[in-house]
């Protein structure tokens, strides 16, 4: 039997905030907005945004979405096609809101890496492939 992961749903506290970031920071068109999900256009696999209330209630009440959540949830990494890129994408994603985090550097495994947060304080990556890479 073979297996393919077709989508991701994040959980959020607040769905129209942190869909509105996505949609308005990052670049994300939206295909289905209802208050408790939102879902955005993709050509590889499906971004979605879900209450933790939602799925509090399709889930018998696990704790798990009820509990206060702490520290990092999930990472999403964004690769650009140069480094030089990478600033000018990381620049306009914290222009619009996002929370810099670490400015972009070349890294010891040869990319240009930087770090944002978006509402809820998840960390996410901006990076390119360094074209020589250090080391």
């Amino acid at each position: 039997m073979k297996i393919r992961l077709e989508g991701i749903t994040v959980l959020a506290s607040d769905v129209s905030v942190l869909a509105g970031f996505y949609r308005e920071v990052i670049g994300f068109k939206t295909v289905i907005e209802e208050d408790h999900y939102v879902e955005f256009e993709n050509s590889g696999i499906r971004m979605a945004i879900c209450s933790k209330s939602l799925m509090a209630e399709n889930t018998n009440q696990h704790h798990s979405f009820i509990e206060e959540r702490k520290g990092q949830a999930f990472e999403l990494n964004f690769e650009c096609n140069s480094p030089e890129a990478v600033y000018d994408l990381f620049k306009t994603f914290t222009s619009k809101g996002a929370t810099a985090i670490s400015e972009p550097k070349t890294m010891s495994w040869g990319h240009t890496t930087g770090f944002f947060a978006d509402p809820e304080g998840n960390i996410h990556s901006i990076f390119a492939i360094n074209p020589n890479p250090v080391g």
